[in-house]
Order: C-alpha cells, then sequence, then structure tokens
C-alpha cells in the first residue's frame, strides 16, 4: 500500500522487470518515475503494471502509441504530471484497454488531436487541473472527448470564466471546477445542466470569486433548489460585492441581492456615458479657450503692458508720497507756529 516505504527493486529481479529510471514499490505493480526527466515513457514495463506514475519528466509529445512498446492488459492508472507534455497525438494511449483513470495535471497543453484519447475506451476520469492555461483547448478537447464515457473531469484551477459546457459529455457525473474564475453561472449554463444526460451531473465550486449581485440570481435561486448537485454548497462565498464580501451563499435571498450602477447594468452605462460627454465639454471649451487667446495674442500683450505701466506709475505715486511724508524738513516747517 502508499503506507509502505518505497522498496527499490533491481530490474534484474523484479518479476516482469523494473524500469531503470524508475522505482516499483512494493511490487511491480506500482510503477513511479519521478524527476528522472525522462523523453519518452519508459518501454520496459512490468506487464503487471496496474498504476503506472510519470513525474517531473520531460516528455513534451505523448506521440501515436506512446505506451505500446510491450503490452499493459492491466494498467488501469496512469499518472502523468508536470512532464511538461505540450502535444497529444492521434491514438497516443493505444494499447491501454483498462486504463480508467488518466491524470495529465499541471502540463502546459497546447494541442490535442481528435483521437487522443481512442486508444482507451474504458477511460472515466480525466484529470486536467492548471492543464488548460497555456492555450484555448475547448473545441479539441471537445472532439476529443466525443466517443468516452466519462464520469469525472476535473478542470480546477484554469482560469475558466464560464461553464465549458462543450466538454461535458452526456453521462457524466462529476465536474470539479474548483479554483477558476468563475463569478457565477448564467441562465443559459444552469439549463444546460439540466439536458437529459447531464441531470444527475454534481459539481464543484469552491474558490470561485463569486460576484453577489443580481446577476447571480438565477444560479442562486438553482443552488437554493438543487443544493445537492454542488457538492461544497454550504462552503461557497462571495468574493464581492465589498458589502457581501465573505458572506455564505446559501444564506442569501435572490431578490435581496442589488444591481450596483456601476457593475455593468444599464444605469453604470449610462452613468459612464454622462463621464465621458462631459469630458469632451470640458476639453472642447479648453481648446476654444486656448484659440482665442492665440488669435488676441497681440491685444493681450499691449493690455498687459499697459497694465504693468499703470501698476507702475500708482507704485511710483505712492513712492512719492512716501518720501514727501518722511521728509524732516517738511515735518519741521509744519510743526512751526
Amino acid at each position: 500500500g502508499f503506507a509502505l516505504l518505497p522498496l527499490a527493486v533491481p530490474p534484474a529481479t523484479a518479476p516482469g522487470g523494473c524500469p531503470s529510471a524508475c522505482y516499483c514499490v512494493a511490487t511491480p505493480e506500482l510503477v513511479q518515475c519521478r524527476y528522472e526527466r525522462l523523453e519518452e515513457p519508459p518501454k520496459e514495463l512490468p506487464a503487471t503494471v496496474h498504476n503506472l506514475s510519470i513525474a517531473g519528466s520531460n516528455l513534451s509529445v505523448l506521440h501515436r502509441a506512446a505506451f505500446a512498446a510491450r503490452p499493459l492488459p492491466d494498467l488501469r492508472l496512469l499518472r502523468l504530471r508536470h512532464d511538461n507534455i505540450q502535444t497529444i497525438e492521434d491514438m497516443a494511449l493505444q494499447g491501454l484497454s483498462s486504463l480508467r483513470t488518466l491524470d495529465l495535471s499541471y502540463n502546459p497543453l497546447l494541442s490535442v488531436a481528435a483521437g487522443a484519447f481512442a486508444g482507451a475506451p474504458l477511460l472515466r476520469t480525466l484529470q486536467l487541473n492548471q492543464a488548460l492555461l497555456a492555450a484555448p483547448l475547448e473545441e479539441q478537447l471537445a472532439l476529443a472527448l466525443r466517443n468516452l464515457s466519462l464520469r469525472r473531469l476535473e478542470l480546477a484551477g484554469n482560469a475558466l470564466w464560464a461553464l465549458p459546457a462543450a466538454l461535458l459529455p452526456a453521462g457524466l457525473e462529476e465536474l470539479d471546477l474548483r479554483n477558476n474564475s468563475l463569478q457565477r453561472l448564467t441562465a443559459a449554463e444552469l439549463r444546460s445542466l439540466e439536458a437529459p444526460g447531464l441531470r444527475g451531473l454534481r459539481l464543484t465550486l469552491g474558490s470561485n470569486p463569486l460576484s453577489c449581485d443580481c446577476a447571480l440570481r438565477p444560479f442562486l435561486a438553482w443552488l437554493r433548489a438543487t443544493a445537492s448537485r454542488v457538492s461544497d454548497a454550504r462552503s461557497l462565498h462571495c468574493a464581492g460585492p465589498p458589502p457581501l464580501r465573505g458572506a455564505a451563499l446559501l444564506r442569501l435571498r435572490p431578490e435581496g441581492l442589488t444591481c450596483a450602477a456601476t457593475e455593468g447594468g444599464e444605469p453604470g452605462r449610462l452613468e459612464t456615458a454622462s463621464y465621458v460627454f462631459f469630458g469632451i465639454v470640458l476639453a472642447l471649451i479648453g481648446i476654444v479657450f486656448l484659440m482665442v487667446l492665440y488669435l488676441n495674442r497681440r491685444g493681450i500683450k499691449r493690455w498687459l503692458h499697459n497694465l504693468r505701466e499703470a501698476c507702475r506709475d500708482q507704485m511710483e505715486g505712492y513712492h512719492y508720497r512716501y518720501e514727501q511724508d518722511a521728509d524732516p524738513r517738511r515735518t519741521s516747517t509744519v510743526g512751526t507756529p
């Protein structure tokens, strides 16, 4: 089990062989290849392996039949985390007829072929956490998943702004959307969740910046009516607006959510337009004022000159009176009877 200390089994002694770049834990049924900078999957894997984990390598491209160097009829879990996988070609999983769980999390995926998963017809769980950040792959993934019967899909940490409706095959039972950029689920997205093949779908929505304004009303009403479909419904909280930040969603009532004037509604647009118009008017007034100053620059210069001369004459008059009042001879003459 996972509680046991890892036991490195040399290739010569391990039943079925254990790759030299990896180690087999307890038995060859669990093979882990960690941080060995592999550029392709190991070829000498034990035929009896059930769980294969490759982490911290540089696989870059999963080519066609990447794991078919020797038959792996019992492989059920394939974990390929942090392997710098960017491209998955057609039939990359060829020969993995028993694979149930594929983990491609933490890879900068750029291209996924339409037949990327065609070699794993029993695939039921696909984990793509923080794997869709490098490029928009919704259309490519939709084609790659169309012939699968997925039961669980993990899309946590992908900065998603909307429900990826194209990635929800009929029969999907669990969808993990934690730690994305969802502010709400729109009325149209909620209707897609009521499609015949998705009525049993359970969501996980924690750590999303939910905006508790009037646009959240359809989602809040749906959540209160079907809280059992969101496994972490009781832990959902508002990220905004400030008066409701941190408030538990299920404690709010749809009619209590208001539309702020600056949050994209009609009042907000009118206010923005009025500010723009006011700014344009002020700019025009400023331009006209500058033009008037330019056209009358000579008259203004003459007026300033006259003003300066008038001020000078006035100051000279004050100065003359001050000197007369301060003359001691004039003072003594005035004081003699």
